[in-house]
């Protein structure tokens, strides 16, 4: 053996050593060695790790180390080390594969660290179509294992790879793999490891064996193999085996019948019922996935008689034929809480409160005769865990319930719920908050009915006082009652939602509440529970839920936080460890907030009085703090200050800029780039032609940003859209920029994504809807206010046979979104009005007509608005129109722009 190697394995077995400065030493030497001669150290670490002479400790290191340049857990950086190791001569990579391959079975460590060295490989080279036989010898290994530990080192080898990889990349192999998956999980099957490390897999290559689950016999085989492990004496194969028939029901749903009777519904009732706690929340995680999958099918079911069609999918119903034999278990399990529980602990008593909602969401009315006598019988019960249960389990059902069933129910059960706001049993209490919060969401008529208010309000202000995580919870219930008790005095104003009511139910307490709450954001335990944030949060929905007649309070409330954020900005010199710096953070972001829902509640006339102050400190807090997410909130800030001073903040934007320009910049914090575009077109619309002394400027980021590709993609269509923002509020001055963004939007407008991934079909839409939006704004700010087009409006004639074909790509695309049909539909509309008779040729299509009639039987009442107002304006061209013009030529060139938009 070299000495390199040797001195190699030396340094790989201080890894693990107790001495502190020995692993200091050990990790400097490895990261030189790596940085020096990358491909010479993993070579060396694949030997090591091959040679079973080695110590086990110096071979598991080894793994780690060759794991560890193979991949990472940051997206970028994992893509770089495939890169990479793609990159790498093939000879090299071939020498490495064969080192790990060999070592699977011969590690007496668990988990095989070669396992995952071939995994992480495989992940990287699968989808390049290298490796062909990569699969075939794992396989083999399994079925023709030479020992217990290679069988189950590939297994093992096989879940990691089904676990990271695109399900797509290995669908030709599922068989293959299936095929050991099924050998190591049978009864037969000597070692329980083996078992395990089969069972593992089998859960991480479901999503791609849909071709096996719709072979009957097929099916029946992996069925009962699951099922059998289900009955293993060993907790982790019984406790893998029931996760996978909680995937399988979410996968394969609609084959489910033939196995429900007689062995999922018996296997997942026995597994509820028992007394080991990981067993129980896979029984109730079954019925919790069957809840959630029947609800989908039920909405399913719904589009499907709307649009007059058969469902694709039909709900067995299996929850509702289940209720009379599992609501008895899930009561019982309720009662099993833990008094010292960790709260973000779970375990069968959360995950049953969770199953018995979903099952109400699903059922409705039919789970109340199963809850109902119980909570009836426990509400009052000398044991504190039955009287919790007894309002967890009245908490859980109110969302799945019929008003005219709820509505008596909550109004009988009001004072028993009140009394418990006071019982002495701190969880119990936090439990009753809960509840308040519940009825608050749902049925809030009830908790602000003239009998209840009085005692509730009561009942919740002391709860305010109480734990932590008591007060949270009331917090939580205050922010319901404020949107409830506006919404109801909104409604009874002919104004509708944008009528600010004169008064509401809750005047004769808002200030008192308000003190309460700002009281509670101050408590000395406020970070605990999350209490603070929460506290926060039902100060910001009080005011922003406040009638006229609580604005003075308002206004007292405006100058305390204001207050508080000078007091917090002085706190920065005294921050001294991470925890303040993330508490100090924290609160920032919760004052900004806050002084967001203030200031929406200021008057236009008040604004001026505190805009300098308030200035001030958010200029203050961009200089001092470089936190992603103070940033974002006092972005967020200055946008509600934009809003309310309109073309007043024109004083501040000198002072203002810079802050700005560096949102735009921050690419790599994208929330934050987000905000800081959707600000721009804030203040483009406040602003109007007085922008243009800073438009260049902004013009070039937001351009620059498109081309960018380090800038978030969901960045993107939000520049679109500000672009139509900007033409709208400078009018003809937008010509200089005018080629280059119509030549970014027909770039932007031919993007195509992958259609079976969701996430990609609504990044699409949402930057159809952005390109959409951008042709609005051009189309309206060329156009102008006139009855009759502007001058300026001849510059985009040509393009207008472009943008009417990009409107008939969104209307003939059965995936596009609500948000694109409003957009499009307004732009046909405008697009009448403003060009007139020659529009006619060019719009009166199949296509947009069916896109408007789909516009028009729209439930979003934005979208069937512009649908009614485009089909009018069209039909008015029709019967103006005797004979229709020739359409304007398509003779414009497009300008070549690489810009990346996804």
């Amino acid at each position: 053996m070299q000495q390199e190697t040797i001195q190699l394995i030396q340094v790989l077995e201080k890894t693990v050593s107790p001495d502190k400065n020995d692993q200091d030493q050990a990790s400097a030497f490895l990261e030189q060695a790596a940085t020096t001669n990358l491909l010479g150290f993993i070579k060396t670490l694949s030997d090591i790790l091959r040679h079973g002479s080695n110590s086990p400790v110096a071979r598991m290191a080894a793994g780690l180390q060759l794991k560890n340049q193979l991949t990472a857990k940051d997206e970028t950086t994992k893509q770089l080390y495939q890169q990479r190791w793609l990159a790498f001569p093939e000879d090299i990579r071939d020498y490495i594969k064969k080192n790990v391959i060999g070592a699977l079975g011969s590690e007496s460590n668990r988990p095989s660290s070669s396992a995952q060295c071939v995994a992480y490989i495989a992940v990287t080279e699968l989808p390049q179509r290298q490796w062909p036989d990569l699969i075939a010898t794992l396989v083999s290994n399994v079925i023709n294992a030479t020992s217990e530990e290679q069988k189950e080192a590939s297994l093992e080898t096989i879940g990691y790879i089904c676990s990271e990889i695109d399900s797509d990349v290995l669908v030709s192999q599922a068989s293959d793999i299936l095929t050991a998956i099924v050998h190591g999980m049978r009864v037969t099957e000597q070692s329980n490891h083996v078992r395990l490390a089969a069972t593992r897999a089998l859960l991480n290559s479901l999503e791609f064996t849909k071709a096996n689950f719709d072979q009957p016999n097929e099916r029946n085989y992996i069925m009962e193999i699951v099922c059998e492990a289900t009955q293993s004496p060993d907790t982790q194969i019984k406790v893998t085996a029931l996760e996978c028939l909680v995937k399988i029901m979410s996968l394969y749903y609609q084959h489910m019948e033939p196995y429900m009777a007689v062995a999922l519904f018996p296997i997942t009732l026995e597994a509820m019922k028992s007394d080991n706690d990981a067993v129980a929340l896979q029984g109730i995680e079954f019925w919790s996935n069957v809840s959630d999958e029947e609800v989908d099918l039920a909405i399913e079911d719904s589009e499907a008689q709307e649009c007059g069609r058969p469902p694709s999918r039909v709900s067995r119903h299996y929850a509702k034929g289940a209720l009379q034999y599992i609501m008895p278990i899930l009561l019982e399990k309720l009662t099993k809480q833990d008094g010292g529980d960790d709260e973000d602990d779970w375990n069968p008593s959360k995950a049953a409160g969770v199953c018995i909602m979903l099952l109400a969401t699903c059922c409705e009315d039919e789970i109340v005769p199963h809850v109902l006598p119980f909570i009836k019988d426990n509400i009052r019960s000398e044991n504190w865990r039955f009287r919790d249960a007894s309002l967890m389990a009245f908490g859980s059902i109110l969302g799945g319930l019929e008003n005219a069933t709820l509505k008596p129910l909550v109004e009988q059960a009001m004072p028993t719920l009140i009394e418990r706001m006071y019982d002495s049993s701190v969880i119990v209490r936090d439990t009753a908050a809960w509840t308040f919060g519940r009825i608050c969401e749902v049925i809030p008529e009830a908790a602000i009915s003239e009998t209840f208010l009085k005692p509730l309000l009561e009942s919740l202000i002391t709860g305010l006082k109480a734990e932590p995580r008591v007060a949270a919870n009331v917090c939580w219930a205050f922010s319901g009652l404020a949107e409830s008790a506006y919404e109801a005095a909104s409604n009874e104003i002919a104004g509708g939602d944008d009528t600010t009511p004169e008064t509401y139910c809750l005047s004769q307490y808002f200030e008192f509440i308000v003190q309460r709450l700002l009281e509670t954001t101050d408590r000395p335990d406020g970070a605990q529970a999350n209490l603070r944030p929460a506290a926060y949060e039902a100060l910001m929905e009080m005011v922003k839920n406040s009638p006229k007649d609580c604005y003075v309070t308002v206004q007292k409330t405006t100058m305390v936080i204001m207050e508080r954020l000078q007091q917090v900005l002085q706190m920065e010199s005294h921050i001294s460890s991470h925890s303040d710096r993330s508490q100090y953070n924290d609160l920032q972001s919760l004052l900004c907030g806050t002084l967001q829902s203030v200031l929406r509640k200021v008057t236009p006339e008040d604004a001026p009085q505190i805009s300098d102050a308030v200035m001030t400190a958010l200029l203050t807090m961009f200089n001092s703090n470089k936190s992603g997410g103070v940033q974002e909130d006092a972005l967020m800030a200055v946008g509600t200050l934009v809003e309310l001073l309109g073309e007043n903040f024109l004083k501040y934007m000198d002072a203002f800029k810079p802050f700005l320009y560096l949102g735009l910049k921050n690419h790599q914090e994208y929330q934050v780039c987000g905000t800081a575009v959707g600000l721009t077109g804030d203040i483009f619309r406040a602003l109007k032609l007085k922008t243009l002394p800073y438009c260049d400027e902004i013009m070039t980021l937001l351009l620059e940003n498109l081309g960018e590709p380090t800038v978030h993609r969901s960045v993107k269509p939000q520049i679109l859209s500000v672009f139509g923002d900007i033409v709208l509020s400078i009018g003809s001055e937008f010509q200089k920029y005018l080629e280059v963004v119509l030549a970014t939007l027909v770039q932007a407008s031919q993007a195509q994504v992958d259609r079976s991934d969701f996430d990609m079909v609504d990044y699409l839409n949402d930057l159809r809807e952005g390109v959409l939006d951008a042709y609005t704004g051009i189309i309206q700010g060329l156009k102008g206010d006139g009855p009759t087009p502007s001058p300026d409006a001849a510059l985009l004639e040509p393009h207008i046979p472009f943008i009417v074909q990009f409107i008939t790509v969104v209307a003939q695309d059965t995936d596009h979104s609500d948000g694109t049909i409003a957009v499009a539909a307004g732009i046909v509309g405008d697009l009448c009005s403003g060009f007139g008779a020659p529009m006619l040729p060019l719009l009166d299509l199949e296509p947009i007509n069916e896109m408007l009639a789909q516009g028009r039987r729209s439930r979003v009442s934005r979208t069937k608005t512009l649908a009614s107002w485009a089909t009018k304006e069209l039909r008015k061209l029709k019967m103006n129109s005797v004979q229709a013009p020739t359409a304007p030529a398509a003779s414009w060139k497009v300008v070549e722009i690489q810009h990346k938009f996804y």
